[in-house]
């Protein structure tokens, strides 16, 4: 059988994240540089595979103090740390063009599962030759899971940042050769 491996085109894709900040005000950012592929065996995405890392140190909110503290050893700890990983473990047809992905995200050497609600974009040739599939995912974590705790208390009451982390997902892929599989 024969199994469709896909690159992910990190300069057409993104990965983002929001949090809440003073409670009444969410702060945006993404990862800068990382990888991933997906392997579909026989070309089918409910049985297909995603291994993404990501790069901590390329966290960018826009602010250089901000992102600096992010990258210190109250949030990700990028000396110790510098990777985080997603490995799927199970993909499920969620409808015609949903898929959930269940899987394994490991930040600051902590790893949960985390279940990724997948919108199937589509595919196309590119004027090159290339097929490419498009993806929209997104998911909720809470950072105190993954040992990011710091935080201060508001005088008016509430924490300086949320717990929860929103995230979302733009995946281009292009479809590598495919290889056979004993």
């Amino acid at each position: 059988m024969s199994t469709e491996r896909w690159q992910i085109d990190s300069s057409h894709s993104g990965i983002h994240f929001t949090v809440r900040h003073l409670v009444i005000a969410k702060v945006r950012g993404q990862f800068g540089r990382w990888t991933g592929a997906l392997e579909a065996p026989g070309g089918d995405l409910s049985r297909a595979s995603l291994d993404v890392v990501i790069d901590a140190s390329s966290i960018d909110t826009g602010v250089a103090d901000r992102d600096a503290h992010l990258r210190s050893a109250d949030f990700l700890d990028v000396e110790h740390h510098p990777e985080i990983t997603f490995k799927s473990k199970a993909v499920t047809q969620a409808a015609a063009d949903r898929l959930k992905v269940a899987g394994a995200l490991t930040i600051k050497g902590v790893t949960r599962d985390v279940a990724l609600d997948v919108e199937v974009l589509g595919q196309v040739r590119d004027p090159w030759g290339n097929e490419r599939a498009a993806f929209s995912a997104t998911a909720a974590v809470d950072r105190g899971e993954f040992g990011l705790t710091w935080n201060r208390a508001l005088e008016t009451g509430g924490v300086m940042v949320g717990d929860r982390i929103d995230i979302g997902i733009e995946i281009e892929a292009v479809r590598q050769a495919s290889t056979q599989v004993a």
